[in-house]
């Protein structure tokens, strides 16, 4: 089941682009197309989400398969790469809610800071998925914390 992690990184490269899209609608001034384009981004971050949190479940996640003396690499950019989407994903949530309560100057104060943490995020998920899936034949199929530990 090699496409869930591709369709899966798909959507969060097109939620960056979304994010940019709709940082570039806002900057012109469409508001409403702004809006439009940020519910789009934050729809594709959520589906991302659910096929995540659903092949973890169900299927488990892929281990490092690429050289030993790279691993411990590999295991802190995940890491990295893990909390910064936590964090992208709590600024997103709020920043859309400062949103939708109309709070906007909350809500132009987040916005510039909550892009930035999720550009990061999405290019670092991609490099995953390439280190994963690309570069280097995945490793087996376990536990999440099997998966990024090794244990």
């Amino acid at each position: 089941m090699q496409i869930l992690p591709f369709i899966s990184t798909l959507l969060i490269a097109i939620s960056a682009v979304l994010v940019a899209v709709g940082w570039v609608l806002i900057i012109k001034g469409k508001k409403e197309a702004h809006k439009k384009a940020m519910i789009a981004a934050a729809v594709c971050a959520v589906s991302f989400l659910v096929i995540y949190v659903s092949r973890t479940i169900f299927i488990g996640n892929t281990s490092f398969g690429g050289p030993d003396h790279i691993k411990i690499y590999y295991t802190i950019f995940l890491l990295t790469h893990i909390v910064l989407s936590i964090v992208g994903a709590i600024f997103g949530v709020i920043t859309l809610r400062h949103a939708f309560k109309e709070n906007f100057e909350k809500h132009k104060k987040l916005g510039p800071i909550t892009s930035i943490m999720w550009f990061i995020t999405s290019i670092t998920g991609i490099i995953v998925y390439f280190l994963l899936y690309v570069i280097y034949e995945g490793g087996e199929t376990t536990s999440m914390i099997r998966a990024i530990f090794g244990y």
